[in-house]
């Protein structure tokens, strides 16, 4: 199988490129910058679609990057980054005379409303309400194929929560301070924090690129599947397990009102509050979790 990776460079990009390329398949990744393997957004844009049997899209500007101070300008990145890039791949999808059978974008759990009670599945009604359920709206929409394309491409979306893994994603910022003892919880530790293993989240996007059983789609609208870990975690129960794991104490909880004041108010509900997502249709679909529960996952990332 050929597969195309818009963003393929990136943190889940990279675990994705790897899991397939272990499993025989060719990985093309779409970049900004050329190279062996790679094709620019530009090449895409004037040539076209290559040959390819697959194509995801991971890209998008990272939403806690913390060298980014929150304002237009930022939140302009994060809307074009992602909405351009998926524009791009679903109309030369959409004008190829040989498409993929599968196309997946990578979106985010943001559309849901953050609640301490509520559940969430893939069957869940949601509108927007904030800028980054709007984000995710736009987003989606930027890679709807249409009707005549759609009858021929699987369309798959991934709503992903907090990617954790060992070279980046969250992990990567959270690590310094608990090595230090200065980890702590953040804002009241209730809310949920849903997460997944970047393992996983390569392998559920792997799982969806595969043909569909008929040659022809049955469902022109995309399939959705919750890319979370079936385990429902706290901040509070995430922070304590990573102290334990590694052995450091967990006393320094961050107020909501600094995460507010350092990230901006519109980022700092991403870690300040959260939903309960389950993975309904993604368990329903018969992919196996690797990493199930917090404990294995965050093992396996510190090598513990």
């Amino acid at each position: 199988m050929r597969v195309l990776i818009g963003g393929g460079s990136g943190f889940v990009g990279r675990e994705l490129t790897r899991l397939l390329r272990d499993k025989g398949h060719e990985v093309t990744v779409i970049s900004r910058q050329p190279g062996p393997g790679k094709i620019t957004w530009g090449e895409l844009e004037s040539r076209g679609l290559p040959p390819c049997d697959g194509a995801v899209n991971l890209a998008g500007e990272n939403v806690l990057n913390p060298l980014r101070w929150w304002n237009e300008s930022y939140k302009k990145d994060l809307f074009s980054s992602r909405i351009d890039t998926t524009k791009a791949l679903s109309q030369a999808i959409a004008a190829s005379s040989s498409p993929p059978h599968s196309w997946v974008l990578v979106s985010g759990i943001a559309c849901y409303k953050p609640s301490l009670t509520a559940e969430y599945t893939e069957d869940s009604d949601w509108t927007p309400f904030d800028l980054l359920s709007q984000l995710v709206k736009e987003w989606e929409a930027a890679a709807s194929l249409p009707e005549r394309a759609a009858k021929t491409t699987k369309q798959v979306v991934i709503r992903a929560g907090a990617v954790l893994g060992r070279d980046g994603g969250a992990m990567k910022q959270m690590l310094l301070p608990f090595w230090l003892g200065l980890g702590g919880t953040l804002g009241s530790g209730r809310q949920p924090f849903p997460w997944i293993h970047v393992t996983d989240l390569a392998g559920i996007i792997a799982r969806s690129l595969e043909p569909p059983a008929n040659t022809e789609v049955t469902h022109s609208s995309p399939q959705v599947y919750n890319g979370v870990a079936p385990a429902f975690t706290t901040n509070y129960e995430f922070t304590k397990e990573l102290g334990r794991i590694l052995r450091r104490p967990t006393i320094f909880p961050v107020p909501e009102f600094v995460m507010s004041t350092l990230l901006g108010s519109e980022r700092a509900v991403i870690l300040t509050q959260g939903q309960k997502v389950r993975p309904m249709k993604t368990l329903e679909s018969g992919y196996q979790f690797k990493y199930p529960d917090l404990t294995s996952a965050l093992k396996q990332i510190v090598g513990s």
